[in-house]
């Protein structure tokens, strides 16, 4: 996959629904297939918002809080695998057998972790929920590549980010109440019930939408990227056990991961990823730097305030919905008529933005600071990354080949899930070394994990979004080709 002028890559990858040029993603022929789409989205914020509240209590239980980071980089290791199929099935059949299938398989998982009975069983059923999770988030983008026109692609993303509203207030609260008076295992099991929603209200304009595009004309199934696929999902896992390890034995899986991970890399992703060559390579990166370090650190913000703090499970994951609802926000800013020029400079403020978020929310590890401090950041990261991630989403549907749609955004994913699961690890990594990983020191009252820990975590992670802000700069159109 090379990067195009913005000539090649103006129409999607088939015709969409007809357009007169009028009406929004609510109007006309559009209407049912929006609602469906964003009720999805809805039911995977759900869960994330209500799995980070609910994560340390569980993470306690099971006397697991050195595999705290695994539990997060587990559901992205296996979500690689998943999103290079999705793009290749999409791109061969159309999105609606993997977005269904993906459904199905993301329920299973919550089923499985709902029924843990130790920490590693409840690890598994993490990863098979980020099966599950790839096939579906991957079937979307296809989704919106196929049936929007261009003009209505940004505010599609921007009712994405809207879906993540709702979730971050009522998620934290609900999952708290449930952890505390039912149990943690109920906010897994409880979510599969609403997975009959998305399915009755997209189902019929999902497959009306497919019966109106012409047959894909895609060619065979490529097995290699398939295998390549499977090779970052085992590398990544071994370098997080490696990471985990903290002995003399660690490098042995660390070297074996680096082997698998390192050329499968280079093959599934646009060339001159890896180097911020200028256009849709770089676009591809930023996707993962900016998802790797603002999740890396957001995943430690729930356990921080609990024990440090003395926060109650609700209260702590109260904490992040600030940047549920500014993301909704910074998002829609980016749809908005006349930003489309800006948009390099959007990613850059929202790079920014982010790493002023990760430091300044660990200015509650001093006693003296309020907790609320934690919370005003939070929002002003979750504005940054809606500013960017949404206009990266956009950069890379115009910068993308008719024909190559699905699989630009199995790499926009793929890189997504890549950062999560580098970031996470590395977050994982310094966490343990610094002595976060002991077991049971915030268990039932005991004293707090130290805090040192999770500084490592807070100040590595704003470097990595100031990375992202500097090469943010080579996000526009390339000139020629890659």
């Amino acid at each position: 996959m090379t990067s195009t002028s913005p000539a090649e890559t103006a129409a999607p990858a088939h015709p969409p629904l007809p357009d007169d040029g009028t009406g929004g993603v609510l109007s006309g022929p559009w209407r049912a297939l929006t609602l469906g789409i964003v009720s999805v989205v809805l039911l995977l914020a759900f869960e994330a918002t209500a799995v980070n509240t609910a994560m340390p209590t569980a993470a306690q239980q099971f006397d697991g809080i050195g595999l705290y980071a695994f539990a997060f980089s587990g559901y992205f290791t296996t979500t690689l695998l998943a999103m290079v199929v999705s793009g290749q099935w999409c791109d061969r059949s159309g999105p609606l057998a993997p977005l269904f299938s993906g459904i199905a398989v993301f329920a299973a998982g919550l089923v499985t972790a709902g029924t843990a009975v130790n920490m590693w069983m409840f690890v598994a059923g993490r990863a098979v929920q980020g099966l599950g999770g790839g096939l579906v988030i991957v079937a979307l983008y296809v989704v919106v590549g196929r049936a929007f026109p261009e003009r209505l692609r940004p505010s599609v993303f921007a009712a994405f980010s809207a879906a993540w509203v709702l979730p971050s207030i009522l998620g934290p609260v609900i999952s708290g109440a449930v952890t505390q008076h039912v149990g943690w295992r109920w906010v897994f099991l409880a979510v599969p019930v609403l997975v009959l929603l998305p399915l009755a209200v997209m189902g019929p304009a999902l497959r009306r939408t497919e019966k109106s595009q012409p047959p894909l004309q895609a060619g065979p199934y490529d097995w290699r990227r398939t295998r390549d696929a499977a090779m970052v999902a085992v590398g990544a896992a071994l370098l997080q056990y490696a990471g985990q390890r903290l002995d003399p034995w660690a490098p042995l899986p660390a070297a074996a991961g680096l082997a698998l991970l390192g050329p499968a890399v280079l093959r599934l992703l646009p060339r001159g990823t890896l180097r911020a060559v200028r256009g849709l390579p770089t676009v591809i990166l930023l996707r993962g730097v900016a998802a790797g370090a603002f999740f890396a650190a957001e995943l430690f913000i729930p356990l921080m305030m609990q024990t440090q703090r003395g926060l109650s499970v609700t209260m702590a994951g109260l904490t992040l919905a600030p940047g549920g609802l500014s993301w909704a926000f910074g998002s829609w800013l980016q749809g908005r008529p006349g930003a489309e020029r800006y948009r390099a400079a959007m990613i850059r403020t929202g790079f920014l933005a982010t790493a002023v978020a990760i430091g300044g929310a660990a200015l509650v590890l001093f006693p003296a600071v309020p907790v609320w401090v934690a919370a005003v950041f939070w929002g002003i990261g979750g504005a940054g990354m809606g500013l960017a991630i949404a206009s990266i989403s956009v950069l890379m549907m115009k910068l993308s080949k008719p024909e190559e749609t699905g699989g630009n955004s199995a790499a926009l994913q793929l890189s997504d899930a890549l950062g999560n699961v580098l970031l996470t690890g590395l977050a994982g990594v310094l966490f343990a070394a610094l002595g976060g990983g002991a077991v049971g020191a915030a268990d039932h009252g005991g004293a707090a994990l130290p805090a040192g820990a999770f500084a490592a975590v807070f100040l590595t992670m704003p470097v990595v979004a100031l990375v992202g802000a500097v090469l943010s700069g080579r996000a526009g159109a390339a000139r020629g080709r890659a």
